[in-house]
């Protein structure tokens, strides 16, 4: 085991992070989230970085410019990692940190910038890609009685989509 995979097991035990560790050197880590319910995110440890990748959601339905111009917006803001897309179009956030940043300080930070970004642009990126599938899944609970609580965050474009 190299330095740095001892530095970040310790420092996700340290932390309490739940995570699979299914070779050397490569963490997934579980963050729960409020909007997401959790994103899974992937540490690597590298020859001389550490990968940082976790998966947003898959490639929009719809409106996909405006999608897209939507999570190029955020990167210019961001810490340590930024949306990439793979070669399907799925979104990702991915980034790239020097082995030296293998600290509990800078494990913490990079991982709940990761939590934050997932979360907190999660339900919009829903709403412009997905409107579609969002109201049919909606329509289709509504008629058989189904629960729509984790639907709610929107009912505001469902709804107003009837105004």
């Amino acid at each position: 085991m190299s330095e740095a995979d001892t530095s970040l097991k310790a420092i996700l035990d340290d932390q309490g992070l739940e995570y699979e560790r299914p070779r050397a050197g490569a963490y997934l880590v579980k963050l729960p989230g409020q909007h997401k319910l959790a994103t899974m995110t992937w540490l690597i440890v590298g020859g001389h970085s550490l990968h940082v990748e976790a998966f947003f959601c898959r490639q929009p339905d719809e409106n996909h410019e405006e999608f897209y111009r939507f999570l190029l917006r955020k990167n210019g803001g961001m810490y340590g990692v930024a949306f990439a897309l793979d070669e399907t179009g799925d979104v990702y956030l991915v980034g790239r940190l020097p082995l030296s940043a293998v600290t509990p300080e800078e494990i913490d930070r990079i991982l709940g910038c990761v939590l934050t970004y997932s979360d907190d642009n999660f339900d919009r990126a829903l709403e412009i890609g997905f409107a579609g599938s969002i109201q049919r899944e909606w329509d289709w609970r509504v008629k058989r009685g189904e629960s729509l609580a984790n639907l709610q965050p929107f009912a505001r474009i469902i709804l107003g989509a009837g105004d």
